[in-house]
């Protein structure tokens, strides 16, 4: 089987992503009813390079090798090469000779796409500057539990066009439903990825009017990491972009509120917002070990039945 690569929302097919969705949720039910008994990891190493700082990233990944029956070996910037300057390419040969697979937490995007280039083993996204694909399938994962099949329906996304956002417009073309962007004048997300999802995507700058009538409601902090000493400006330019529980009642009667966390109440959130029951970030948060074990099983195994 030919190496696959899982950089973005993007490097699979609708049907190979629809397949994932249902794959995770298969092995989380088989995880409840059964425990971890499907072990088809044996001997097998997932390396996990980290140069953002993360606690549902590295559990999540880690958790799933174990239960998998394989091995997560951790490597910071302190434990690699990399963090003396050995070229990416040059680290990516190496480890594809000792591990099955690289899971890579980094800023630059051309920096993940140029360490997969040289890499014979299936590479994973779990956060660039640019992108964070894992999140969305568990986002997309946790809302087709609770709703059923997402085609046609509608989701807002409020707040900056960043990394989740451009992910959020990927995964709109990908599983086919209508994402409203709401954002103020100058934090729009990047064009040429807004154009090339088509009608599918929309900006707005009213949240009120972006929420209404909406299957589901999203958002994620205003200064994302690397962003800390813009706070207080950001914190003025999103005034007004607050996700409320008032603002989710202009929704549909059974909307969903997702977040990628860690959140900041009382700043991108209101206070109780996720006590309110129709926030289920704690749900979509346990999703991520589902949803990256069902990926991580497609880039080694490929498809598998049951």
């Amino acid at each position: 089987m030919a190496t696959r690569h899982f950089l973005t929302l993007l490097d699979l097919s609708p049907d190979e992503l629809r397949y994932l969705i249902q794959r995770a949720i298969s092995i989380k039910n088989g995880l409840k009813t059964h425990g971890p008994t499907y072990t088809p990891f044996a001997n097998r190493t997932l390396a996990m390079i980290f140069e953002k700082s993360s606690t549902r990233t590295r559990v999540s990944f880690e958790t799933a090798m174990a239960q998998f029956g394989g091995h997560a070996l951790f490597l910071s910037p302190r434990d690699t090469q990399l963090g003396r300057g050995e070229p990416i390419a040059d680290t990516a040969r190496v480890l594809a000779e000792m591990v099955d697979a690289v899971m890579i937490r980094t800023f630059s995007h051309e920096g993940l796409e140029a360490y997969a280039a040289a890499s014979k083993v299936p590479v994973i996204n779990a956060l660039t500057d640019d992108y964070h694909p894992c999140q969305l399938l568990a986002d997309v994962m946790t809302w087709t539990e609770l709703r059923g099949s997402v085609k046609g329906r509608t989701a807002v996304w409020i707040g900056d066009g960043n990394n989740m956002c451009h992910s959020w417009i990927n995964a709109a073309r990908q599983f086919d439903f209508q994402l409203r962007i709401c954002c103020p004048e100058g934090y729009e997300p990047r064009q040429d990825i807004l154009a090339a999802a088509g009608d599918r995507v929309s900006i707005l700058r009213d949240p009120l009017q972006a929420v209404a009538e909406a299957d589901l409601v999203t958002t994620d902090v205003w200064a994302s990491m690397g962003q800390e000493e813009e706070q207080a400006r950001r914190e003025a330019n999103f005034a007004g972009f607050q996700v409320s529980e008032t603002m989710l009642d202009r929704a549909k009667d059974d909307v969903l509120f997702l977040h990628c966390l860690p959140a900041h109440r009382g700043e991108e959130i209101s206070t109780t917002l996720l006590d309110d029951p129709r926030a289920v970030v704690w749900q979509e948060a346990g999703n991520r070990l589902h949803a990256q074990k069902a990926l991580i099983e497609f880039l080694l195994l490929g498809r598998v039945e049951g």
